[in-house]
């Protein structure tokens, strides 16, 4: 039990396959070494066992939130999923803003953790601190938007004001492995294949019904004191500053532009550096702009909705119209992202606006990843063009905006050959075609919008996150591109993997207070330590927080060492390392120099050959599982399988 501030010290423990649910508090040590939402998530999907088949009953399923969660503090509306994941194998955690963390700690809740699998559909409502299981076999086969309308009358509430509801869609029901859970915000949980996990346990969805029962700091004058610096920081911040900055006017993709300029945004499935390159090399029509953020502000912005407790209103909702097979589409989404633009359009060989919003759109109601759905059309179009899926009933052309609008409802459904292999996710597609070289994954999950040859802070970044190639584990363009906290030369590899780990550990602690990493791009831990112990009660230091991050990274990495990954994992595509394709304009030449990196990384972790020694896992109290049978005198060992 906790009596720490912003915690409800009650967490529902539903097992779906007796159909019954039990309560209970958060061990007071856990909540001080794991601090809430991501880590204390993972530390209770590690509990149910590392070895477990993330599509079987065994797999352990977390929706959590942390202790600034709900809260005053700014840009606290955020919930961590957290699981073993389909796509990669590892234990993943996947966030999403909008308004359902504030709302399930307002219901009375740190966290819902779903065991076991139910045999019929349901979906689960929680109200007033219980949570109740209902009959979902009427929900199923429809899209998330219809079912969020559907369960949000069910409930007597209102959805959006009184009412949250995560759902999955079809591609969750199909086990996608990359289905993701989204809700009434269209935010979305979208990595790692969360939404296959809760389509494994015949979950539907989570309706939360909740007031506004705010907690209260415990000690008031500390945490108003953290809350004013960091609002002052935001509002000053050329990034976050509210109407002002980047951030808030143009929302993620301002970084369209940016990446494009610096020859940093993958294209053609990361043949080229930039679309400019594309277009010198193959006089393609194409241009990065048609698809950034000032042109989509310019032109067809309709709302600027936000998160609980955020000034920023970084959500860019819009309005199209496209024609679809002579079929006039209107589609109205929320949010045209910088990472889902790059996936579904210059990666994919194309820049069409109003059709990546209807793709956009698409992935959200099908409930697949935006990131990877694009990314998997980018590697078929690839493998179409080289010959690959000539087994298969149909290629894919490079850009054909087209099919692939029609592609994604069919990958959600797995309706087809190409289709069912696309659902696989890039290491099902590489092994089944040997087309390991067209791959653009690390750890089975493909990379976001930031390419390691220009930004070499991503390639160590991407290699060494524990959930796959990621840029929310360590962002280090915000070092490297906005000089947060002090500029960084992109091109330059030395000191990166230090600067890594930096990352890797802050974020980890602001994954599990849970607030938006967005926060980063003006505060700092001096503003996490004020406003977590204002809220808490604790008296921790800036070190205390630092490890705090480091043993939830280290607990992490464990867990995957102990399901057989080490450093041969921590890997890049061939093709952004020497002997593969060098960048181009501003990139002209780069490669990512990796194997220098992770020397530097290693040695800063205190990790052999990517696995965490005993000595780190005692250092840090971690003193759950076997230990990996490693010590840090030891080289090229590979991890315990006991």
């Amino acid at each position: 039990m906790t009596d720490m501030g912003g915690f409800r010290d009650h967490v529902a423990h539903v097992d779906l396959s007796a159909g019954d649910v039990s309560y209970a508090g958060i061990d007071d040590e856990d909540a001080e070494k794991y601090i809430g939402a991501r880590g204390l998530g993972v530390k209770y999907v590690f509990e149910a066992g590392p070895d477990v088949d993330p599509l079987g009953p065994d797999n352990r399923l977390c929706f959590m939130n942390g202790p600034l969660t709900g809260t005053q503090t700014v840009m606290s509306g955020r919930i961590a999923v957290t699981t073993k994941s389909p796509l990669t194998g590892t234990v993943t955690d996947s966030h999403h803003g909008g308004w359902s963390g504030a709302r399930l700690k307002w219901a009375g809740f740190d966290g819902l953790v779903f065991d076991g699998a139910s045999d019929d559909p349901v979906y689960a409502v929680v109200e007033d601190g219980e949570v109740e299981l209902r009959d979902a076999s009427h929900l199923m086969g429809e899209g998330v938007h219809d079912t969020i309308d559907t369960v949000g009358e069910e409930v007597d509430g209102s959805v959006g004001r009184n009412v949250s509801v995560m759902a999955i869609g079809p591609g969750g029901e199909n086990e996608v492995k990359y289905a993701c859970i989204v809700n009434e915000d269209d935010r979305a949980s979208g990595r790692g294949g969360t939404g296959a996990v809760m389509g494994s346990k015949n979950l539907k969805a989570v309706v939360v019904k909740s007031g506004t029962k705010m907690p209260k700091p415990e000690k008031p004058d500390v945490f108003q004191e953290g809350y004013q610096q960091a609002m002052q920081v935001i509002q000053e911040s050329d990034v976050t500053a509210p109407n002002e900055g980047g951030l808030s006017l143009y929302g993620t993709n301002v970084l369209m532009n940016a990446g494009e300029e610096m020859d940093g945004l993958p294209t053609k499935n990361g043949k080229y550096t930039s679309t400019a390159a594309m277009r010198d090399a193959e006089g393609a029509d194409i241009d990065a702009e048609r698809v950034s953020g000032e042109n989509v502000r310019e032109n067809i912005l309709v709302d600027e909705p936000t998160c609980h407790s955020c000034p920023v209103a970084c959500k860019k909702e819009v309005e199209v119209s496209v024609d679809h097979k002579g079929e006039e589409l209107n589609v109205r989404t929320e949010s045209y992202e910088y990472e889902s633009a790059y996936a579904l359009g210059p990666n994919s060989a194309h820049t069409e606006r109003d059709e990546i919003a209807v793709m956009i759109e698409r992935c959200n109601d099908m409930g697949v990843d935006t990131i990877e759905m694009g990314n998997m059309m980018a590697m078929a179009m690839e493998m179409s063009e080289e010959g690959k899926l000539d087994g298969l009933d149909e290629q894919l052309d490079w850009g054909d905006t087209e099919r692939m609008i029609d592609l994604i409802d069919e990958t959600a459904h797995r309706e087809g050959e190409l289709p069912d292999a696309l659902a696989e996710g890039a290491n099902g597609l590489a092994e089944r075609f040997d087309a390991h070289d067209n791959s653009l994954a690390v750890k089975g999950q493909t990379i976001p919008a930031y390419d390691p040859r220009c930004m070499k802070g991503m390639g160590i970044a991407y290699a060494t996150s524990n959930r796959g190639a990621c840029h929310l584990r360590a962002y280090t363009p915000a070092a490297e591109i906005l000089g947060i906290p002090q500029k960084v030369d992109p091109y330059e590899h030395e000191g990166k993997g230090e600067l890594t780990v930096t990352f890797q550990d802050l974020h980890a602690i602001s994954d599990s207070f849970d607030i938006c990493k967005f926060n980063a791009f003006a505060e700092g831990i001096e503003e996490y330590v004020t406003q977590y112990n204002g809220m808490t009660g604790r008296d921790v230091t800036e070190d205390d927080l630092l490890e705090a991050g480091e043993r939830i990274y280290t607990l992490e990495r464990y867990y995957n060492n102990l399901n057989g990954f080490d450093g041969t994992d921590d890997s890049l595509p061939a093709r952004f390392l020497e002997g593969g394709i060098a960048g181009q304009g501003a990139s002209e030449g780069e490669y990512c120099e990796l194997p220098e990196m992770k020397e530097e990384y290693y040695e800063v972790r205190g990790w052999v050959d990517g696995v965490v020694p005993d000595e780190k896992l005692d250092e840090l109290g971690i003193d759950i599982g076997p230990g990996t049978g490693v010590s840090s005198g030891d080289s090229g060992v590979a991890p315990a399988d006991d």
